[in-house]
Order: C-alpha cells, then sequence, then structure tokens
C-alpha cells in the first residue's frame, strides 16, 4: 500500500472504518482523512483535514501531504447530517470532478480507488439474469445516487485515459447491510411494514460491511500475486435472496401494492423521513439485481466471509424484532407448501388417466 493513503468520506461510518483499518497497516505512514463535516467517530492517529471536496482546496491537500495513494468513499446515497438530496448529488458529482482534477495534477498520486454502486446497471424488466461488468444497462439510471454513480464512472474513465500511470480501481459493491449498514434499502427494510409491488418478487444481493472494508484494503493496496486489482469489478456476497425471504426472516408483513401506490407510498415516506423510497429503489423492488462476481474471485483474489444470505442476517439481528416471529411464518409457509403438494398429488396427470 501506497506511504500516505488519503480517505474521502471520513466523516460517514464505512470511512471511519476504513480509516481505522488501513493505519493498521505496516507499510502505511500516514492516512488523510477528508471531510467536509467533522466525524462523530474516533479516527486514530489519521490526520483529519475539514475540507469541501467540491472545492478546488482539495488540490493543496494533495500536494501538501504528498499523498500517493486515494481512496474515493464519499459517493453515497444518503444525506449525512443537514445535507439534502441536491448537496449529496454535488458532492457525489462536482466533488469527484474536483478530485479527479487535483488527481490529474499531483505526480505523486499512484493509485484511485473508487467507490460505486451495481446500481449503474439499472432495473427493468428485460435485464439480463446476471450483469458481467462489461454488460450495458437496457435503461439508463434516470436519477438518484444510481445515476449519480453512472456520471462517477464516466469521470474515473476519462481520468483513467489522461492518467494511464495511475493504477484505478472501481468498485461496484452490490446494497451493503450489516450492523451499522446506513442505505435507502437498509430503511426500507427497517420499517415495521414492508410495501411491495403487487405481482413481483425481485431477487437480491447483498454484500456484508466487513467484506466492503477487507476488499477496499485489497484494492487500495499492491496487488498480490497472481491477482490484478485495476479495473471494474462486481462486489457481492454468494447466492441471492428473494424480497418475501427477506421479509419472513425479518418477521416483517408485507402490503403488496399496484405500482401506482407503492409510488405514492415511497413519496409519503420520503416526506416524512421515514425512509428513502426513491424511484430507482422502487425499480430494484420491482425487477431486482443479480451481477457476476467471476471477476472478484479470479481477477482481484477476494473472497467475501459473508454470503448474501449471512449478510442479511447479520443484519436482521441487529434490527428490532418484527411484527410477526420469523420462526412461526416459516413454519406457516412450510405448511402451506406441504399442503399445495399434497393437493397437487391426488389429481392424476392426463397421463395416467
Amino acid at each position: 500500500m501506497g506511504k500516505v493513503v488519503l480517505v474521502t468520506g471520513a466523516a460517514r461510518q464505512l470511512g471511519g472504518r476504513f480509516v481505522r483499518r488501513v493505519q493498521r497497516d505496516p507499510d502505511v505512514e500516514r492516512v488523510i482523512a477528508v471531510d467536509a463535516v467533522a466525524p462523530g467517530h474516533e479516527l486514530g492517529d489519521a490526520v483529519f483535514v475539514r475540507a469541501d471536496i467540491r472545492q478546488p482546496a482539495i488540490a493543496r491537500v494533495l500536494a501538501e501531504h504528498a499523498v500517493d495513494t486515494v481512496v474515493h468513499l464519499d459517493v453515497s446515497g444518503m444525506a449525512l447530517g443537514a445535507q439534502g438530496r441536491t448537496a449529496v448529488k454535488e458532492t457525489n458529482v462536482i466533488g469527484t470532478m474536483q478530485l479527479l482534477g487535483a488527481c490529474q495534477k499531483a505526480p505523486a498520486v499512484q493509485r484511485l480507488v473508487v467507490k460505486s454502486s451495481t446500481g449503474v446497471y439499472g432495473s427493468a424488466p428485460r435485464d439480463p439474469a446476471v450483469f458481467h461488468e462489461t454488460t450495458p444497462p437496457k435503461s439508463l439510471p434516470g436519477g438518484g445516487f444510481a445515476k449519480d454513480a453512472s456520471e462517477v464512472e464516466g469521470y474515473v474513465r476519462g481520468f483513467a485515459r489522461r492518467r494511464p500511470d495511475v493504477a484505478v480501481c472501481v468498485l461496484r459493491f452490490a446494497n451493503i447491510l450489516g450492523p451499522d449498514a446506513d442505505s435507502p434499502l437498509a430503511d426500507y427494510l427497517s420499517l415495521p411494514v414492508l410495501p411491495t409491488v403487487f405481482g413481483y418478487d425481485p431477487r437480491l444481493q447483498f454484500v456484508h460491511e466487513d467484506d466492503v472494508i477487507d476488499v477496499l484494503g485489497i484494492a487500495a493496496s499492491e496487488p498480490g500475486r497472481g491477482t490484478l486489482n485495476s479495473g471494474t469489478f462486481n462486489i457481492a456476497g454468494d447466492g441471492v435472496l428473494l424480497l418475501s425471504q427477506c421479509a419472513r426472516r425479518l418477521g416483517r408483513p408485507t402490503v403488496p401494492m399496484l405500482l401506482p401506490a407503492v409510488t405514492w407510498v415511497g413519496q409519503a415516506l420520503r416526506s416524512v423521513g421515514m425512509a428513502d423510497f426513491s424511484p430507482e429503489q422502487i425499480r430494484l423492488l420491482t425487477h431486482g439485481r443479480v451481477v457476476s462476481t467471476v471477476q472478484m474471485r479470479e481477477t482481484l483474489g477476494f473472497a467475501p466471509r459473508y454470503s448474501t444470505a449471512e449478510a442479511f442476517a447479520d443484519f436482521a439481528r441487529s434490527r428490532a424484532p418484527g411484527l410477526l416471529p420469523p420462526e412461526a411464518v416459516g413454519r406457516a409457509v412450510d405448511r402451506v407448501a406441504a399442503a399445495v403438494d399434497r393437493g397437487g398429488d391426488t389429481h392424476p396427470t392426463p397421463s395416467a388417466r
């Protein structure tokens, strides 16, 4: 890993964890933690610099500390403190542009790691069963965090062309879950009753926040033998869960609604601050999204400790019990399934008549 590592988004839970983790690397001499607001958590021995990456001052920070590794984590779908959606979008897009411009002029920079999202693939009815890193989206994200991430990746590709000497790694994370998860989907899954789209049961993937920290460390280090940590990689736990399975494991009842009604409920939840039920999240909860992680394992050399189901289970344990006991729901579902099977066996097939 580089001797001087700069981490953006240090005031966020994920950024703070990575700042503390990277200091344990014996090859790292100094960690520069950057954010526009003071963090509410400890940053260890890191040097905290209160700076807004939307401003040109970030270039002075890179130059002053002779930064050689930049880990850009200030790309998020969640507002921080008094921020609104406009400020978040500006930080995601304008902030990334300013940061990349500063990196381009900083000859000491040798490695850039950027946090992105599998949301760049979108969610549409005619999507492929599995998205690979090279699969183009059927429909580009029309707004929200997914569009921000898509624009960020475009600027990163431009930077990589202008600075071919810099090793660039883009990590497209599936929905991040864990005890401390702070994401729109985590807020949705924490609702006492889950509104769902009638007639749809989407497939979902998750990645545990501990695995996120581990893979960021791999991306920010020199590549291991037989691996390559430059390029774009999907990051997700093994397997998938249906939304109905998530609801049962949380013990939360679902309320299936027609799509227009779900949109109206989403707007109501956003207005009272209960959950950021954005249009992009409604599309995800309608059509789902699954990505391939072959390159993550074979090229990047990273194997998550948590599967999708295990990451979700750890998240569920940190949340308040649902209205319905998960064990009772599971037994009820099993009884219904068994009854259906027995009913099916009582009718002979056409060939047996």
